[in-house]
């Protein structure tokens, strides 16, 4: 039987392929109040602002590749019963070739019913419109969690950590809750890997690793 290895994953995964993090100097989210744009409140009051917000990200996305750490984590699959959790709503692990991935915070590419949450339906293309229904008539909006609403993936992510076997972090500053809780219910004597330039305080025994996604998964490689 395969070693379970669990990867999860935040901003700093996608930095390296052009996307900007959620709270980097001069990025894109630095011309928006989150609360203009990522609340159920900013969806009440002004869904235009919402959704050209949302488009903007696909469109920047649908330019975007795989970096090579995302395709590292997929090539271990070969070897590696692999699943990885992300707070990113991005597809670029998918992209890479990565068959087990579970988004907590919704995907970017996807939009639902806002009469009907289990609605959901994959994007074609970048733009989601005004106007733009699902088959109840409701307006379709973003597949994504915004800030005040309830992470449903959590429930299932929660079984997928406690069984891992070696379970690493790259790329998240382990502040964002409730997904940072999940380091804690790493099983005992699991290893625990942590790839990110600015090596976040976790309360376990770890391994740092200093270092930018790519080369973090291949200093990884060598560890495993």
């Amino acid at each position: 039987m395969k070693k379970q290895i669990v990867f999860f994953t935040g901003a700093g995964m996608s930095a390296e392929s052009g996307l900007a993090t959620f709270r980097d100097m001069g990025g894109l989210w630095e011309q928006y109040e989150i609360t203009d744009v990522a609340t159920p409140e900013a969806w009440s009051r002004d869904q235009q602002l919402v959704l050209d917000f949302y488009n903007q990200r696909r469109k920047q996305l649908l330019e975007c590749e795989p970096n090579n750490g995302h395709r590292l984590i997929a090539s271990l699959e070969t070897d590696y019963d692999v699943k990885i959790v992300t707070q990113n709503v991005d597809d670029l692990h998918e992209r890479a070739g990565s068959t087990d991935v579970l988004h907590l915070h919704g995907e970017l590419m996807k939009v639902r019913s806002t009469k009907d949450e289990s609605l959901v339906k994959q994007l074609d293309g970048w733009e989601l419109k005004q106007g733009d229904l699902c088959e109840k008539g409701s307006q379709l909006r973003p597949h994504i969690v915004w800030f005040g609403e309830a992470v449903p993936e959590m429930d299932n992510a929660i079984p997928i950590v406690q069984s891992a076997d070696i379970f690493v972090v790259i790329g998240t500053s382990l502040n964002v809750y409730p997904a940072a809780g999940l380091v804690d219910l790493v099983k005992p004597g699991a290893k625990i890997f942590v790839i990110d330039p600015n090596s976040p305080t976790v309360n376990k025994s770890v391994t740092n690793i200093s270092e930018i996604t790519s080369k973090g998964m291949e200093e990884l490689l060598k560890y495993l």
